[in-house]
């Protein structure tokens, strides 16, 4: 292969691919029709969380293998994982099928399945924990986003007031979706950092373990996101947990929990 069709391929490699571009439009439109008042303002709500939801995982997944290639593997280009593609991921079912699943059963951000980075051409430890924790800080880096203008009151519009319950309240739909959008991303970077296997806060701590441990621990990587989420369904664990991600909302300013709670009853246009 000549040294321009070398770079050509490269750049195809980079390339954002059409399906996430997809996926922005439907974000921005459905936020502008929210923000409007155009449509139905729940099913606006609804389109807006699933594909900003599918967009940050997509960002997620990208932060993995970005690092991973400047860590070393340089075969996470030839596998699409730099296109932002979520069909070239290596499980669909786990990447974003089980993760909108989650979303839509209980207002969890739990996160997906992981690209495949092929560890054995990087060398050092700390790399191997950068790539782990990547995913984590983009969904911390979203939550800022999206809470930080919730909590200083930019997207206030008295004009569009949502109605809960047959009472008016002085929130717009657009701020409670963001508020809402924000605690999906707040929950998935929490859970995602616990150190259970098959999630990136195991991977972070994985390889500074004996490997003794790791062997003993492997069998088990494939059912802890599974086992996390069985544990979340317990009422106490889950007001527990809930308790901490409102707690990081309101250090952006988000002291009001009404918004992201409306912002949950809207996104389920599907229930009275």
């Amino acid at each position: 292969m000549t040294f321009a069709a070398t770079q050509r391929s490269r750049s195809e490699d980079r390339r954002i691919s059409p399906v996430f571009w997809v996926l922005l439009a439907i974000l921005a439109t459905s936020g502008w029709a929210v923000h409007a008042g155009y449509g139905n303002a729940r099913f606006g709500v609804f389109l807006f969380v699933v594909a900003g939801w599918m967009v940050s995982l997509c960002l997620h997944e990208y932060a993995h293998a970005r690092t991973a290639l400047h860590g070393g593997d340089l075969t996470v280009g030839a596998k699409g994982y730099l296109t932002l593609n979520p069909l070239k991921y290596a499980n669909i079912l786990l990447s974003f099928v089980l993760p909108i699943v989650f979303v839509l059963l209980g207002g969890i951000g739990l996160p997906g399945g992981s690209v495949w980075i092929e560890r054995h051409r990087i060398n050092g430890r700390l790399k191997h924990s950068l790539i782990s924790a990547a995913g984590p800080l983009v969904n911390l880096v979203c939550a800022a986003l999206l809470l930080v203008p919730v909590g200083a009151g930019w997207l206030d519009d008295p004009a569009t007031p949502v109605e809960w319950h047959g009472i008016q309240l002085p929130y717009s739909p657009l701020a409670c979706a963001f508020a809402f959008l924000g605690l999906l991303q707040l929950s998935a970077a929490l859970l995602n950092l616990l150190p259970v296997p098959g999630l990136d806060g195991y991977g972070i701590v994985e390889p500074w373990l004996s490997y003794q441990t790791r062997r003993a621990v492997e069998p088990f990587a494939p059912y802890g996101m599974l086992a996390v989420f069985a544990l979340l369904w317990q009422p106490e664990v889950n007001r527990f947990f809930f308790d901490v991600v409102y707690g990081l909302m309101h250090l952006f300013g988000v002291s009001d929990d009404n918004f992201a709670g409306l912002g949950h009853d809207l996104f389920r246009f599907w229930q009275d």
